[in-house]
C-alpha cells in the first residue's frame, strides 16, 4: 500500500554500485530504512544530492509492517534548501547535528511532535539570512525536551549549580564532575529557553561556545543509551574558530 509522508534524511549507506539504503525519520512511521535503486545514474529520478544529511523530503512509500527495509515510489526535496548546501558554516553545523540526531533518535513509531520540531528548526536555519553560530547549542537543548530529558529551569536563590546528571539546579556542587557553575548554568538555560529567532542576542566567545557544547554533549551522553563519541565535533570547532 502506498503512503505519502514527509521525511528527514539521517544516513545513506552504499548497497551496490547503483543502490543505497537510506535511513529516514518519517512523519508517519518514525525511523525507517529504504532501499533506493539507480541513484548514481545520470538521469536518476532520485539522486544522491537529494539524500544528503538532514535534507527534508516529500515521499511516496510502500510500507509493510515488520519489514526491515521498505521501498520508495517517489521522493523529492521539500523545501529545496536555499543556503545550507552553499554555506560552509551552516553545512558543517548540519552535519554535526545529523550525527547527534542519528545517535539520539530511536523512534520506529510515529512521533509527530519530535518530527515537527526538527523539520521546522532546520527550515528556519536554512531560511534565516543572519548567520547564527549558536543555533546548534539551542537546537540540542530544545531537542532534549522531545527526547525526555529537558533541563529543569526551576531554581531558588541559593541554587547556583546545575547538575547535568540529574538535570536540575542544586545549592552545592555534586560529588561527581558533571555540573555547571553559575555563569555556564545561566547560559545553558538561556539557550534552552529563548526562541531560535532570539538566540543571537546571546553573545559568546569561541572558547565559551566550545565549553558549553562540550557540556551539552556530556548531558546527552549521560541521558542517551549508547550515545558514544561524536566524530564531527572537532570539525565543527575548527570551522567556528
Amino acid at each position: 500500500m502506498l503512503h505519502k509522508t514527509r521525511g528527514i534524511v539521517l544516513k545513506t549507506t552504499l548497497y551496490s554500485e547503483s543502490s543505497v539504503i537510506v535511513q529516514i525519520f518519517t512523519e508517519k512511521f518514525g525511523i525507517q530504512s529504504y532501499i533506493i535503486n539507480g541513484v548514481k545514474k545520470p538521469r536518476a529520478k532520485i539522486s544522491m544530492n537529494m539524500l544528503q544529511p538532514l535534507h527534508l523530503v516529500d515521499m511516496i512509500v510502500y510500507h509493510k509492517a515488520n519489514t526491515n527495509i521498505q521501498r520508495v515510489s517517489a521522493l523529492r526535496p521539500s523545501p529545496v534548501f536555499r543556503s545550507i548546501p552553499y554555506d560552509i558554516i551552516k553545512s558543517t553545523i548540519v552535519l554535526f547535528l545529523n550525527e547527534v540526531l542519528y545517535k539520539s533518535i530511536r523512534q520506529q513509531t510515529t512521533d509527530e511532535h519530535l518530527f515537527d520540531f526538527i523539520f521546522n528548526a532546520i527550515c528556519w536555519f536554512d531560511e534565516t539570512e543572519e548567520l547564527n553560530v549558536n543555533f546548534h547549542l539551542s537546537f540540542l537543548l530544545k531537542l532534549s525536551r522531545f527526547l525526555g530529558f529537558a533541563p529543569s529551569t526551576l531554581t531558588k536563590s541559593n541554587q547556583s549549580f546545575f547538575d547535568l546528571q540529574e538535570g536540575e539546579f542544586r545549592s552545592s556542587a555534586p560529588v561527581h564532575a558533571h555540573f555547571l557553575d553559575k555563569d555556564d548554568a545561566a547560559l545553558f538555560i538561556s539557550l534552552f529557553s529563548l526562541p531560535l529567532e532570539k538566540i543571537n542576542e546571546i553573545t559568546l566567545e569561541n572558547k565559551t561556545r566550545r565549553s558549553i557544547l562540550d557540556k551539552i554533549l556530556v548531558y546527552y551522553t549521560l541521558h542517551t543509551a549508547s550515545f558514544g563519541e561524536i566524530r564531527s565535533h572537532q570539525v565543527l570547532e575548527d570551522v567556528l574558530s
